[in-house]
């Protein structure tokens, strides 16, 4: 199974006939496995990744860091559901380190990404303190290189 998975990761369009080739198995065992995996959620998803730059549409992402003071009973999981069902929030983690989570939100411009940070984010009682990225480039993500443009950094030598 767990060549199924990595296969998948790298490229979810790959149809099954296609990986089966490239296991050595039937296409009916591949179906039967990946239709395995979704039914235990280990396999919770497919996702084309836009590099949005590339187009007309005008994306601007954040990442906010959060300290959160953990909720009795429920540690960060209640905060952490209630940021995520926000359809601006992209990701949300709990991190070790200087702050508890970190969320990353999508929105049109710079102001409505603060705007949602200072009236949704911010206000939340279990919610210590926020800071703010705004993200100006994205080089990689997902594992895929956004700009691969290969320049000759070589020096020119003429006699």
């Amino acid at each position: 199974m767990e060549d199924v998975l990595k296969i998948l990761e790298q490229d979810s369009t790959r149809s099954n006939k296609n990986i089966a080739g490239m296991l050595g198995i039937t296409e009916e065992e591949v179906a039967t496995k990946i239709a395995e995996l979704e039914k235990q959620k280990v396999i919770v998803g497919y996702k084309t990744l836009v590099n949005w730059e590339k187009t007309d549409r005008e994306v601007v992402d954040a990442i906010i860091e959060l300290k959160i003071t953990p909720q009795r009973g429920e540690g960060f999981d209640k905060v952490a559901e209630r940021i995520y069902k926000y359809p601006q929030v992209k990701t949300v983690y709990l991190m070790s380190g200087t702050h508890d989570l970190a969320v990353t939100i999508e929105g049109t411009t710079m102001k409505e990404v603060a705007l949602f940070v200072a009236e949704k984010l911010a206000p939340m009682d279990s919610v210590i303190s926020t800071s703010t990225s705004f993200v100006l480039k994205k080089y990689k993500q997902e594992g895929i290189i956004f700009e691969d443009d290969e320049k000759d950094t070589r020096q020119v030598i003429t006699l």
